[in-house]
């Protein structure tokens, strides 16, 4: 790696040869201010607020830009730079109508943070008096062209982050516009509401309709944490304020998703609509009422520990951390005997013994083979990774034998039963990379097992927690007709038991450890309340087998506990020590998946 020794306002700094005079100045804590620029973006100086004084150059040059050569010597803050700065900056507050105690992201704003550094305390220019429109037909967004500076930040978001093309820029000069497909309502356009966009807007352009005006960055609080809408566990950051979630940012270190969020992820979770659970509950004389949590564990430990260990049935939801379905497999399997258990979701086919692939083994292909799986329907996030590829060249075959949402992108679409034709293709490519899912067939995986050694095989499994469920074994089948106790631990999962609950002998014992009311939980004899996304910590797996820290963001509501308390609480009361706090349960619950995996 070659070094370059260059001089930043008299200070000595060496970076690597290639990099920007901005990057060199970041990684020695020098600070040049920009606008367009973004560190998950392509740097292209058009806001040219990264103005910077080289010595030997006739004008000023951009620092996004420019790279750095040996001996080079730059002035940050010169007087030249600075009255360059002040200028553009009288320019962008004259181009729109850009009125700041009515604005949004008054306090949050970047343009407005660089208007207080460099004096800006009027209008040297009359403002722009048109009225731009706003467009609020966004069901999550809203999109204030008043504010828009245009820096191209979302438009290329939109295109080199998630690889979905909807914004671009209309019309020319002061009347450039941000624009969604062909002038369409934002609401009406191709928009996924991936909610990138928003993320990275400098100014009050695109804001978040749920918490507008609910507080500045200085009055919340933000905890880095692990998404559990799908089994891709992207890394996120909740933000809140005084105990309440205003809203989900994505993580742009996560090395999982590397800041890339789905509707799923980034907006779901704060419009569920359904009742929560926030107390114990036992039925009595036909009803299910109030008690307190030793009532209910009691109530639950005298029926479990008085059963066999062939009466007992546990159901899980791959939604449960690693420390809750440990302790499911320690108290209900090894110390109680368990064998009826079963996993509330299906599972991907296990090819080989090899370690699974990565996403980010998806960028790297040159042909990408997607097997019976939906990734924009189930993962959107490994969607946005294969659309990148595709954007760069890569070609996509689909194969599966029912709607897709990538096939209107691929190179070629194939039924399962001509994936022989995709194979081929895949051979003869640098790179393949084949991403599966429970869709392909048993005759597809022995298919696919030809390409062993050729290609990065990704598994997508569905559910969240899925791999780990099956690592600790819930995935062998449950029979519903021999459960006399049923245990189903559900969390946040929406499942009201259907066919499979209509087997339970109508005698069982059915306790349900849920954060939602369900029909599930109206059939119940005990319904313990779980903690939800937000208020729990442990850790989930990913698809990919890395496992990934949960944190706390807020109190659990009501008397709601996390799913691995619960269990532990449980296990005590049965006479089962099986570990004493969240950090000892989360060390032996890791070491059990390694281990467990390493044997499968």
């Amino acid at each position: 790696m070659e070094i370059a020794n260059i001089t930043i306002n008299g200070q000595p700094v060496s970076a690597q040869v290639g990099s920007t005079i901005l990057q060199a100045a970041r990684q020695a804590g020098i600070d040049i201010p920009t606008l367009c620029d973004h560190p998950a973006l392509i740097p292209i100086g058009a806001c040219r607020i990264c103005l910077v004084e080289v010595t030997g150059q006739r004008t000023l040059i951009t620092a996004c830009t420019f790279p750095i050569t040996e001996g080079m010597v730059v002035q940050t803050e010169s007087p030249q730079v600075v009255m360059a700065r002040k200028l553009i900056l009288d320019l962008l507050f004259s181009e729109r109508n850009h009125f700041c105690p009515f604005c949004e992201a008054s306090g949050n704003c970047e343009l407005q943070n660089l208007g207080y550094r460099y004096g800006v305390d009027h209008w040297l220019y009359s403002t722009f008096t048109k009225a731009f429109p706003i467009d609020a037909t966004h069901k999550h967004l809203f999109m204030e062209h008043n504010r828009c500076i245009l820096c191209g930040r979302c438009e290329r978001a939109c295109g080199e982050i998630v690889a979905n093309h909807t914004l671009g820029l209309r019309n020319r000069g002061n009347a450039s516009m941000i624009h969604c497909d062909a002038s369409l309502p934002w609401g009406e356009s191709t928009c996924i509401s991936c909610g990138t966009c928003l993320q990275v807007c400098p100014t009050g352009a695109i804001s978040d309709k749920r918490s507008a005006f609910m507080g500045r960055d200085v009055q919340t609080e933000s905890t880095k944490t692990t998404c559990n809408r799908c089994s891709i566990g992207c890394g996120m950051e909740v933000v809140t304020r005084a105990g309440n979630v205003l809203r989900i940012k994505s993580d742009w270190d996560a090395e999982v998703n590397g800041g890339r969020l789905c509707e799923y992820g980034r907006f779901d979770p704060l419009y569920d609509p359904r009742d929560r659970i926030t107390s114990p509950l036992l039925r009595r004389k036909g009803r299910l009422e109030p008690v307190s949590w030793d009532e209910a564990l009691q109530s639950v430990a005298d029926r479990v520990g008085a059963a066999q260990g062939q009466e007992i049935g546990v159901l899980t939801s791959s939604n449960s951390t690693n420390e809750a379905l440990y302790l499911l497999n320690k108290l209900f399997c090894q110390e109680l005997g368990a064998k009826n258990v079963g996993l509330l979701n299906s599972v991907a086919p296990k090819l080989f013994d090899q370690p699974r692939g990565s996403l980010a083994d998806i960028v790297a292909g040159d042909v990408i083979m997607v097997v019976g799986t939906d990734p924009v329907k189930d993962q959107p996030v490994a969607s946005f990774f294969v659309k990148r590829s595709v954007d760069k060249g890569a070609r996509l075959i689909v194969v599966d034998d029912g709607e897709n949402g990538l096939a209107p992108f691929a190179y070629m679409n194939l039924r399962i039963a001509d994936i022989g034709r995709a194979i081929e293709i895949a051979h003869r490519a640098a790179q393949p990379i084949v991403l599966y899912g429970v869709g392909a067939s048993e005759a597809a995986v022995k298919s696919l097992k030809a390409l062993q050694g050729k290609a990065r095989f990704v598994t997508l499994e569905p559910g969240v927690n899925t791999f780990a469920a099956v690592t600790f074994g819930f995935n062998n089948g449950f029979k519903p007709s021999a459960a006399k106790v049923l245990y189903a631990s559900l969390g946040e999962q929406d499942w009201s038991g259907g066919d499979m609950l209509k087997a339970v002998d109508k005698g069982a014992f059915v306790v349900v450890q849920a954060s939602f009311a369900s029909p599930l939980t109206e059939k119940a004899d005990v319904v313990l309340p779980t903690a939800i996304w937000s208020e729990r910590a442990g850790s989930l797996t990913n698809t990919e087998g890395r496992v990934q820290k949960v944190n706390k963001a807020v109190e659990p509501r009501g008397g709601a506990k996390p799913d691995w308390e619960i269990l532990s609480l449980l296990a005590e009361k049965l006479g089962r020590k099986l570990g004493a706090s969240l950090d000892e349960i989360a060390a032996l619950a890791v070491q059990e998946i390694k281990y467990k995996e390493n044997q499968r």
